[in-house]
């Protein structure tokens, strides 16, 4: 009987092995995701937060806006006083993530803080069905607020994808496909804070 040359024997065996190792996950199906909350908890450095409450008729006038504690704790509230804006003063070293919500019940709408340094947030629908979306997932991470925001929030199309012509410079590609995912980024960012996407 004839023996492999020695230089084929090891990539033969690991062919083997990879194989078998591929072949041993055939058919399992893969558990979904859930980003995990950050192992620290961060702290809000602002002192207020303002912003603006709007449902699906436009802006609201009247009513009360509370800041509560990821566990349900009222932290402060303001009326609105004939004008859809607000300003919450919050105590230093509030531990986050917090809420801020409109109403109740069904018809509650509310807007998550998961951001140290930043201190306006506006409350409508679009931040409630990222909050809702994000709570889903398993909390109120930031991991789970972006893929909230890209599933829930609308993107325009021309930030979805790009046409290029049909044989295009490689550095004109690269700098088109990073501005593109650069404003989707942007995009995101502003579904999270309730801001209007421009």
């Amino acid at each position: 009987m004839k023996t492999p040359p020695k230089h084929l024997i090891f990539p033969v065996a690991a062919l083997a092995l990879l194989s078998g190792g591929l072949l041993a996950g055939c058919g399992q199906e893969q558990a979904k995701t859930i980003v995990a909350k950050p192992a620290g908890t961060q702290h809000l450095r602002a002192t207020s937060l303002t912003g603006a409450v709007s449902g699906n008729a436009g802006p609201i006038k009247s009513g009360e806006v509370k800041l509560r504690s990821e566990a349900g704790k009222l932290i402060a509230s303001t009326e609105l006083n004939n004008s859809p804006r607000f300003e919450i003063p919050v105590p230093a070293n509030t531990p986050l993530p917090l809420i801020l919500s409109y109403g109740s019940g069904a018809d509650e709408l509310v807007s998550v803080i998961i951001h140290p340094d930043s201190g306006k947030y506006d409350i409508n629908p679009t931040t409630t069905a990222i909050a809702k979306q994000a709570k889903a997932m398993g909390g109120y991470s930031h991991g789970n607020m972006v893929r909230a925001a890209e599933e829930t929030a609308h993107v325009p199309d021309a930030n979805k994808t790009t046409s290029f012509p049909r044989r295009p410079d490689h550095a004109v590609r690269r700098l088109a496909l990073k501005s593109t995912a650069a404003q989707r980024l942007k995009n995101i960012d502003c579904a999270i804070l309730g801001n209007p996407i421009r």
